[in-house]
């Protein structure tokens, strides 16, 4: 059974931060083919299991040190915590946005188009939660599979993400994440997505 939008409420307050990215950033070709229903379960699956590891590590820095701790978390254990995802799926797992607090997220053409279609399709009236994206694409010559869901904002999330930020807190974030765009959100707002990725063939 999946694991649904508590989990994603509250990683949307995790930064966003820290997946390995090993993929350029720039493609020069891409053709997109239909993914498996399989590599799509797969790929769910390995989100779930990010998702849950963080969301514990969030919920005790939260309960024992505030904002404060949980930003720590994102900072110090969520890359961690992904590259042990990672390894165990086989699938490089992790979070992506267009508003990114760490710098070394930002999204690659693919993931740019698909967080863009998300937030189409949810000012169409498409509930957040649900909004999904899978292909095969082939990036210079390397043929990949990419799956992708939407993170919404929820309450929790509002202490490093919100509109109103407690000062102790907006310091903290401007010393961990100079560049920082990813305050100013609103619940239920996409703050990003999961992305999984995983090579298939190359030259």
């Amino acid at each position: 059974m999946r694991r649904t939008v508590a989990t994603a409420f509250l990683l949307a307050g995790c930064a966003l931060a820290g997946a390995f990215r090993a993929w350029p950033a720039r493609a020069e070709t891409a053709v997109v083919q239909p993914a498996d229903p399989a590599q799509i379960e797969a790929a769910r699956t390995s989100a779930q299991e990010l998702g849950a590891a963080l969301k514990d590590a969030l919920t005790q820095a939260l309960k024992a040190q505030g904002a404060l701790g949980a930003l720590q978390v994102c900072h110090e254990a969520a890359p961690t915590i992904a590259s042990g995802v990672s390894a165990k799926s086989e699938m490089q797992t992790g979070r992506t946005a267009l508003r990114v607090r760490n710098p070394a997220n930002a999204p690659d053409d693919y993931e740019r188009a698909q967080l863009e279609d998300f937030l189409a399709r949810q000012a169409n009236g498409e509930d957040a939660t649900t909004l999904e994206s899978a292909a095969i694409l082939e990036i210079n010559g390397v043929k990949e599979f990419r799956w992708m869901k939407a993170i919404p904002m929820g309450e929790m999330c509002m202490q490093c993400h919100g509109t109103a930020v407690a000062p102790e807190v907006l310091a903290e974030i401007n010393t961990l994440y100079p560049e920082d765009q990813a305050t100013g959100f609103k619940p239920g707002d996409i703050r990003g997505a999961f992305t999984v990725r995983k090579v298939l063939s190359s030259p």
